[in-house]
């Protein structure tokens, strides 16, 4: 038993994402059935996995009378573009940390910030994740100073409280899908994901096998980070899990540095463009999908067992990347008489 459904949440998200079924990408994988769950559609501020996640953090903000949002990222956080819009829709206001190289111009995700309003203070050259906290942890003393109530959401927003997200799209997916034993392959950044996605398999679908794809960091990392927030998230609805029986499969050979892509990942993203219409990212979904393709290569993944992709998102990304996906434009211009 769970107390899931007790948890405070405010809708944010379009639910349910559907499960498209991707059988020409499966057929360029090797895949008997490919199925991909579509959560670059929930509809916040272009979609994405944090609409989940921000349902939760959000009943906690407004339940605890808060009147500012305070979180961070690198310069194309997903995280920071959907905690901006959810903040403006619920009518408190927004801060944002950011880090990364310096810009002239706005681009992707931070255009979409920009546009919701928030007030940013960018690192130049340094998205380090204890940088961008302390940063941050120093803005929020500066507002309760000044009277202000604000709530600091971490990286990624990725907490135990967030991760219950996961848990519910994990009994979204056991309604849409009637087999019992399929393996769902996902990127890994903070962790929150990753974590929901393992402690929900438990619950709603112990058949399942998670694989994680890292986008930033060691696997030792990743298991440490998702086993200390499927602990804390099982505690929060008070289901009894053992955390020497977590399986938790991740590989880190798919990205070399946060945020850059890799060949292998814009062939990914134009692979599933050419071939089913689905739009990937440079930073998260290109790199998992390559994963998966490399590790369907190597065996890993059973080609006989049906995959779910989880599509996490991500979209506005490709517009900050359009001189290395843009370079191989097939067009010929057409000029009016003069």
């Amino acid at each position: 038993m769970n107390n899931l459904d007790k948890i405070p949440r405010i809708p944010l998200a379009t639910l349910p994402t559907p499960l498209d079924k991707a059988e020409r990408l499966a057929a360029k994988i090797g895949l008997k059935e490919l199925f991909i769950k579509r959560d670059d559609l929930t509809g916040l501020a272009g979609g994405g996995s944090k609409a989940r996640k921000l349902e939760y953090d959000f009943a906690a903000i407004l339940g605890g009378g808060y009147d500012v949002v305070i979180t961070t990222g690198g310069i194309q956080s997903n995280h920071a573009r959907m905690t901006a819009a959810a903040a403006r829709k619920l009518g408190l206001d927004i801060k944002l940390v950011l880090g990364g190289p310096d810009f002239e111009i706005p681009k992707g995700n931070l255009l979409l910030d920009v546009l919701f309003d928030a007030e940013i203070r960018y690192l130049v050259d340094d998205d380090d994740n204890e940088s961008l906290m302390a940063a941050m942890n120093k803005w929020a003393a500066e507002l309760s100073r000044k009277g202000h109530k604000p709530y600091i959401i971490p990286i990624g927003g990725s907490t135990a409280l967030g991760a219950l997200g996961y848990v519910r799209a994990l009994q979204e997916i056991s309604r849409q899908i009637t087999r019992k034993k399929f393996q769902i392959i996902l990127a890994v950044g903070s962790c929150g994901t990753y974590a929901g996605t393992i402690l929900g398999s438990k619950i709603f679908l112990p058949e399942a096998r998670v694989i994680g794809v890292s986008v930033s960091r060691t696997v030792q990392a990743i298991k440490e980070r998702t086993s200390e927030i499927v602990r804390g998230s099982a505690e929060l609805i008070k289901y009894k899990i053992d955390p020497d029986e977590l399986s938790l499969e991740c590989y880190e050979d798919y990205f070399t540095e946060y945020g850059i892509m890799t060949p292998a990942g814009k062939k990914a993203i134009i692979d599933c463009a050419n071939l089913e219409g689905i739009l990937l990212d440079p930073v998260y979904t290109g790199k998992a999908m390559a994963g998966l393709t490399e590790l369907v290569n190597q065996k890993v993944v059973n080609k006989d067992i049906p995959v779910i992709f989880l599509h996490t998102g991500g979209l506005p990304i490709l517009f900050s990347f359009e001189a290395d996906l843009g370079s191989k434009i097939r067009c010929t211009k057409i000029y009016r008489d003069r």
